[in-house]
């Protein structure tokens, strides 16, 4: 069991908002649906999905793309609960910190063909460490796909000061400058990354592989 703060924290969240998080997020967590329909990922794909809360993304993976091994942890204990209920045995979930882990010691195996990211930038206080970390476990010729919050530069005036507010109610944290973290991480190493705004800018999402 983690009792990090954090980890605490994200139970206390959503200790009952996971029993509506799927019908009420679908409203506003856009690109998700993008995001796995571009993953194209090969029959024999190990894909990982860190902070996999409900299982929402997983379970979609799993009816697009059959057959392929899936696995998912949380620092939420609560969010794992229902990610269970949700996959049963088409996944193998853990509890674990983005920030710091060893899929190894969780799953059996240390690198990944996919791994996903979605809308837990936001959430993760030492978001780019959780990047690196991510990128440390990515197989040879593996992908990180993520999406999260934009700026909102485009969108009404007014629009990005009521919706921060709210998002702020949950402890999240749109990553303005992701697209600047990534080309740092990536500048001057094997990787490739493309970085993209959704929507007018509602969302961002980024895709980086490895060589």
């Amino acid at each position: 069991m983690n009792h990090t703060p954090h980890a605490s924290l994200m139970d206390e969240v959503y200790r009952h908002q996971r029993k509506i998080y799927d019908a009420t997020r679908k409203y506003y967590l856009l690109g998700r649906d993008r995001l796995i329909g571009e993953m194209d990922p090969s029959p024999n794909a190990r894909i990982l999905e860190i902070a996999c809360g409900t299982g929402r993304n997983l379970d979609l993976i799993d009816q697009r793309y059959p057959g392929r091994r899936l696995y998912g942890f949380d620092i939420s204990s609560q969010m794992l609960e229902t990610a269970r209920t949700k996959l049963g045995n088409r996944a193998y979930l853990a509890q674990g910190d983005a920030c710091a882990f060893e899929a190894r010691t969780l799953f059996g195996t240390a690198e990944f063909d996919h791994i996903i990211m979605s809308y837990s930038l936001s959430m993760i206080p030492n978001w780019q460490v959780a990047i690196a970390e991510a990128l440390r476990h990515l197989a040879p010729g593996g992908m990180l796909h993520l999406v999260d919050f934009g700026d909102q530069a485009r969108l009404p005036i007014g629009f990005k000061s009521v919706l921060r507010a709210w998002l702020r109610k949950f402890h999240v944290s749109p990553r303005d400058d992701l697209d600047a973290v990534l080309q740092d991480l990536t500048a001057g190493r094997p990787l490739d990354m493309r970085h993209d705004y959704l929507f007018r800018n509602y969302a961002q999402i980024a895709r980086i592989r490895a060589a």
